[in-house]
């Protein structure tokens, strides 16, 4: 067990990072508050073995008893899955929580933060937050957007949720100085579908080119920006979109009627997703997830031999 200031990895963990092997940090919010139990502890345990199978370690990141931890034992893992107590921890909680000395599943923030934090480059995830629809009249945005402003890491997603204003979310990203890049792909994913309908202006081909961009990051300087890659889902696990633009369409509507706001709008409208199209938007949601940990794994390969 090592300790990065208050930051602890596991042991695994933290050998690894001492001889630059690969690490995937993996972040813990789907198993405590996106799937459902049983099914969330199935789901951790596969993405790590999924990341093992790439030959890199992998990392979940959550806060235990004030604790934050990179690397989860697997009681650790199971408690986060199991706990209904267990909070959902942005960067700006993870302060709080240590000082009550609670346990939570840490966002793509909280994750990204503690995992550079550590040490970790590579972080494999869903999608990212984003610039909520009706930003002009309510300026809902992300922590996920500035955040990743000002931390280096690599962050494999599938864009960002589809329930979001996707041309805001990648212009305010093009303003903050956040790279995109295309995983095999011009286009940039929606989540559940492989297309958001919004082009990107690089294109990577294969792990070992974005290690090479990686390094390119290092090479200039600069302030501390993350580099996101973005991985469509893959075509034939797609949601349909005939079938996602109608329930989103009606879940907007939902939110409207009901008078749903703030942080409760974005797992209301996931929720609703996932009831309306009889659970195909989380099988969607789980394909997009292992296709971005396996790739996190390649990459975190990649860059461990380059370096």
């Amino acid at each position: 067990m090592d300790r990065h200031g208050e930051v602890v990895t596991s042991a695994e963990v933290g050998d690894a990072l001492r001889r630059r092997e690969p690490v995937v940090a993996l972040e813990s919010t789907i198993i405590a508050h996106g799937l459902p139990r049983p099914r969330n502890l199935l789901v951790a345990r596969e993405l790590e073995a999924v990341v093992r199978k790439a030959g890199a370690v992998p990392a979940t990141v959550a806060v235990i008893d004030g604790v934050p931890r990179v690397g989860l034992t697997e009681g650790e893992v199971e408690r986060v899955a199991t706990d209904p107590d267990m909070r959902k921890l942005g960067f700006r909680d993870l302060a709080p929580a240590m000082a009550a000395g609670v346990s939570g599943a840490t966002t793509v923030s909280g994750t990204a933060f503690l995992a550079a934090r550590a040490g970790i480059r590579v972080f494999g995830t869903g999608g990212l937050g984003g610039v909520h629809r009706g930003w002009t009249d309510v300026q809902d945005e992300s922590a996920d957007l500035a955040l990743l402003a000002r931390t280096r890491i690599t962050v494999v997603c599938a864009g960002v949720k589809s329930i979001l204003d996707v041309p805001a979310t990648l212009q305010r990203l093009e303003t903050l100085g956040v790279g995109v890049l295309g995983f095999g792909t011009d286009r940039f994913p929606g989540f559940y579908l492989t297309d958001s309908g919004e082009p990107v202006d690089w294109t990577v081909r294969d792990a070992r080119e974005v290690a090479a961009v990686m390094r390119g990051q290092d090479t200039l300087g600069g302030h501390d920006s993350a580099l996101i890659v973005a991985n469509p889902v893959p075509p034939e696990h797609e949601l349909d979109r005939a079938l996602h633009d109608r329930v989103l369409a009606e879940a907007l509507a939902a939110v409207e009627r009901e008078g749903v706001t703030g942080q409760a709008i974005t797992p209301y409208l996931l929720a609703y997703l996932t009831e309306h199209t009889q659970g195909a938007s989380l099988e969607a949601n789980l394909a997009a997830v292992r296709g971005n940990v396996a790739l996190a794994g390649d990459i975190a390969v990649a860059w461990s031999q380059q370096r």
